[in-house]
């Protein structure tokens, strides 16, 4: 096994994996967010088993944990099918650890029924052999 800055290389036999550091997954992750790709982010960088938790008072914006792609792509759709009109967004450069990176992000959104507000807020990915398998947010 080799770990550089960039990836983790193994090699079993005629096997050869490289896996993602959290590093990469961090870039890419900005790299799509700037674009607004992020179904695209949960494509390319989230694992199938990833878990979505949200603090206590999400419920009242109708954000829910999920456990699973499927989970917390529905949790989007859902999310996206209550704006009425986006903004602004942002998203800071993130803060990488071994296993974890956190960025501050945020939007200036109309969400149908409730008006216009400014949401920010924190999110925390963990990150294991080179896949996001839990999202954590706090506003």
């Amino acid at each position: 096994m080799f770990q550089g800055n960039f990836f983790t290389f193994i090699s079993n036999a005629n096997i050869k994996i490289i896996i993602m550091t959290t590093q990469n997954v961090a870039d890419r992750f900005m790299e799509l967010a700037k674009v607004n790709k992020f179904d695209q982010i949960q494509d390319e960088l989230y694992s199938q088993d990833c878990e979505s938790i949200e603090p206590e008072s999400g419920a009242a914006l109708g954000m829910l944990n999920a456990k699973g792609m499927e989970a917390i792509q529905e949790k989007g759709k859902r999310f996206n099918e209550n704006v009425e009109e986006m903004h602004n967004g942002y998203a800071n450069e993130p803060i990488v650890s071994p296993n974890h990176f956190a960025l501050a992000m945020g939007m200036d959104v109309t969400m149908k029924g409730v008006g216009r507000m400014k949401l920010d807020e924190l999110a925390v990915y963990q990150v294991n052999d080179g896949k996001i398998t839990k999202e954590q947010f706090f506003y």
